[in-house]
């Protein structure tokens, strides 16, 4: 593609060098780049690309894309600058791969908590309604059927574009995508064209990145406030910041709720551990999914359905067959009488909301222990308030290591048992070994109990001083059954 073409999608302020160039692909990878290639120099949170340009001009890039016009022009490639080249490189890629997220129908997530769920059950939903679809989600990138592993919960720009121009060749219709804080705040979703957004709330999470909860918010808004008139903007009603998401935007307003009247009102008729018995919109539906959360997580998915012009009986039928995603509250009953659920709860109100749902269920008729930690290289404030959560609805609880990356996890541990009062701590284990952790909780367990293993859910590994080694909470849980 000619440069003069690909950039005729920038307010680009000032040009320089022969734009007639033909360009053979677009890097915001000095790395990566190729004679030919169009470089986007990005500032990033800890690098800079524009630290990078002669790097990539030795490479041989035809062209670079910038924020500042160096002071010396080589004359060995042309240069476009530009206000905000994070949002230029959006731009440029939907272009090169010749708009995909406009050939199909892409409804984004964003929230706290809920996301991973209400994206997968949406591709799930639409695949058993016919449908040819796309995800991108925290657990996997899946394309029709087909799996592959997510780095990201939001890939980087060049990775997306490139995948949604995957999804359109592979004959999808519809594609389902986690938003994260981060993806907003770093434009890696300019460029996409959305039918629609849905919010499921806003809690505490990811302050070691935005610092405040006003950056926080500010930044899940901006997603809803780019939304075009011809999309729709679902909102979580009960949510306190719900309708805030609402304020600015040009989409078709629509809402969900439990508590108040909303356009697809939900109710739990009854709750047991292999389901909910739930009244949408006056229609009833037996769905394999426990507690309140989940219950917001189905409207959401039910609301979304019918903006996108779906047949209510239809999608109905079609929820009653979905299935919990992998660790979101996934069950393992064994034989003995006593029940595990592994959870990704790793924010203090995803806990509370799983460990609402477990005592939903047993009525006080049996004890909940449970399993928790807190990752390090993350928002430190959290952890206290989780380990508060945690001993607020548990018989039992033993903090433990979950992924510690780079810090230690006696200190991990040590920030969350500050939270604690003298009474808590009285019935609050401290275990490091998250193996001996949970291992220990099946040695505490009686019938009639439930253990819930907290924060890392479908992860199949423990992240330790930039290693990844294997350990799967499901399995272990199941070997320690069977034992």
């Amino acid at each position: 593609m000619k440069l003069q073409e690909l950039i005729t999608c920038l307010s680009a302020a000032q040009i320089a060098g022969d734009v007639g160039v033909s360009i053979s692909d677009i890097r915001s990878d000095s790395r990566r780049v190729e004679r030919g290639d169009l470089f986007v120099a990005v500032r990033g949170t800890t690098l800079d690309g524009h630290d990078y340009i002669e790097s990539a001009l030795e490479k041989g890039a035809a062209a670079v894309v910038c924020e500042l016009m160096p002071e010396r022009l080589s004359g060995r490639a042309a240069f476009i600058v530009v206000p905000d080249a994070a949002d230029a490189l959006g731009r440029l890629l939907d272009t090169w791969y010749d708009r995909p997220s406009a050939r199909l129908t892409l409804v984004g997530v964003t929230g706290t908590n809920g996301k991973t769920s209400i994206a997968t059950l949406l591709y799930e939903l639409f695949r058993k309604l016919g449908y040819r679809a796309g995800l991108f989600s925290t657990v996997c990138i899946c394309m029709d059927g087909e799996t592959m592993p997510a780095t990201h919960t939001t890939p980087d720009p060049v990775t997306l574009h490139a995948l949604l121009a995957q999804m359109v060749q592979a004959g999808c219709e519809y594609a389902f995508m986690e938003v994260s804080s981060h993806a907003l705040d770093q434009r890696r979703i300019s460029g996409l064209t959305f039918a629609g957004g849905i919010f499921t709330n806003l809690t505490r999470d990811h302050l070691d990145y935005h610092q405040t909860m006003e950056n926080y918010l500010k930044a899940k808004k901006r997603f809803f406030d780019g939304l075009p008139s011809d999309a729709f903007a679902l909102t979580n009603a009960d949510d306190k910041l719900g309708m805030v998401m609402l304020q600015n935007t040009a989409a078709r307003k629509l809402t969900y709720s439990l508590r108040t009247l909303a356009d697809f009102k939900g109710k739990i008729i009854e709750s047991y551990f292999e389901g909910t018995e739930l009244l949408i919109n006056g229609r009833e539906v037996n769905v394999a999914f426990v507690g309140q959360f989940n219950a917001y997580n189905l409207l959401a998915v039910y609301g979304a359905a019918l903006a996108l012009g779906q047949d209510a009986e239809e999608t109905l039928v079609a929820l009653s067959l979905l299935r919990p995603v992998a660790g979101r509250f996934e069950t393992i009953v064994c034989p003995e009488g006593y029940t595990a659920i592994v959870d990704y709860a790793h924010t203090p109100d995803a806990l509370a909301n799983v460990l609402n749902g477990i005592r939903e269920v047993l009525n006080g008729k049996g004890r909940i222990l449970t399993v928790v930690g807190a990752g390090g290289n993350r928002d430190r404030g959290k952890r206290p308030l989780m380990a508060r959560e945690a001993c607020r609805q548990s018989n039992l609880v033993i903090l433990t290591s979950d992924n510690p990356r780079f810090e230690e996890p006696d200190a991990i541990i040590a920030d969350m048992a500050a939270g604690l009062t003298d009474a808590d701590l009285r019935r609050t284990l401290c275990i490091t070994d998250r193996m001996q952790a949970i291992k220990t909780a099946v040695q505490l367990v009686r019938k009639g109990d439930i253990i819930l293993v907290a924060g890392k859910g479908h992860e199949d590994y423990q992240e330790i001083k930039g290693v990844k080694y294997p350990f799967d909470d499901r399995k272990i849980l199941k070997q320690l059954f069977q034992s």
